[in-house]
């Protein structure tokens, strides 16, 4: 078994940050506001790094290759409120969500 089959039986994916440096998350969700597809990520702190607890949202967009998708941050605050909310809607009894 590889790597990547270990990751996606484990629900984790792996990106690369605007330096290049991989980082990994944790997929929770996928979800969809209007017409969109949003991921909902939680990241993997590295090992002796506390945890943050902060979710990461990004907007799914299909590539020219069927194959591959990648993933835009978004910057519209209001976009990721409406996202966050039906996530934090979605998953009200699996999480304790700080307000």
């Amino acid at each position: 078994m590889d790597e990547n089959e270990n990751l996606e039986e484990s629900n984790l994916i792996i990106l690369n940050d605007d330096e290049g440096n991989e980082v990994k998350f944790e997929f929770l969700d996928l979800i969809k506001y209007e017409d969109e597809d949003y991921v909902v990520l939680l990241p993997v702190p590295e090992e002796g790094a506390e945890e943050d607890n902060e979710v990461v949202i990004l907007k799914l967009e299909e590539t020219e290759s069927e194959d591959e998708e990648s993933y835009v941050s978004v910057d519209d605050e209001e976009t990721l409120t409406a996202v966050f909310e039906i996530f934090k809607e979605k998953f009200k009894d699996e999480f304790n969500f700080e307000n």
